[in-house]
C-alpha cells in the first residue's frame, strides 16, 4: 500500500459530484421559472380597519386634498409647488408636530402620491393618513 491511494480491492474514496450538480441545476431552473410567478400582484379587496385615537396634546398639521384636488394646509389654500414651504412654516410656528394627510376619496391616487412626495422632500419623516371609521355593525 502506498500513501497516494488505497489498494485495488479497497473502498473507493472519490465522490462523484456529477449527479449533485445535475440536481442543483434542475432546482435552479425550477426556481428561476417560478420566482416571477410569486411576485405578481393579485386583486385584493382591502378590509376596513379600526384605528386608535391620536395624541392631541399638540395640534397636528393637517393637509387636506379636496375632491377637486385643491390642497389646503390647516384650512389655508396652498398648491403643490409651495406645499413644502407651507409645512415647514407651520412646523416653525408650532414646533415639531404630527403631519396628517386627509384626502377625499374622489381624488386620483397620483395626486395623493405627488403630495406625499413633496412632503417627503420637505423633510416630513412620519405622515399620518386620516380615514373614516367603518360603519358599526349591529
Amino acid at each position: 500500500m502506498g500513501i497516494s491511494g488505497g489498494s485495488k480491492d479497497g473502498p473507493m474514496s472519490d465522490i462523484n459530484v456529477t449527479p449533485l450538480v445535475d440536481v442543483m441545476l434542475v432546482l435552479l431552473v425550477i426556481f428561476m421559472v417560478t420566482a416571477p410567478m410569486m411576485t405578481t400582484g393579485l386583486d385584493v379587496n382591502l378590509p376596513q380597519a379600526k384605528g386608535g385615537t391620536l395624541d392631541e396634546s399638540k395640534p397636528p398639521i393637517l393637509i387636506s386634498i379636496s375632491g377637486q384636488s385643491d390642497i389646503y394646509v390647516n384650512d389655508r389654500p396652498s398648491s403643490l409647488n409651495n406645499l413644502g414651504a407651507a409645512v415647514l412654516e407651520e412646523q416653525k410656528a408650532h414646533g415639531e408636530t404630527q403631519v396628517l394627510l386627509k384626502a377625499d376619496r374622489a381624488v386620483p391616487y397620483g395626486v395623493v402620491v405627488q403630495v406625499m412626495g413633496v412632503l417627503k422632500a420637505a423633510g416630513v419623516e412620519k405622515l399620518g393618513m386620516v380615514t373614516e371609521s367603518p360603519p358599526a355593525e349591529g
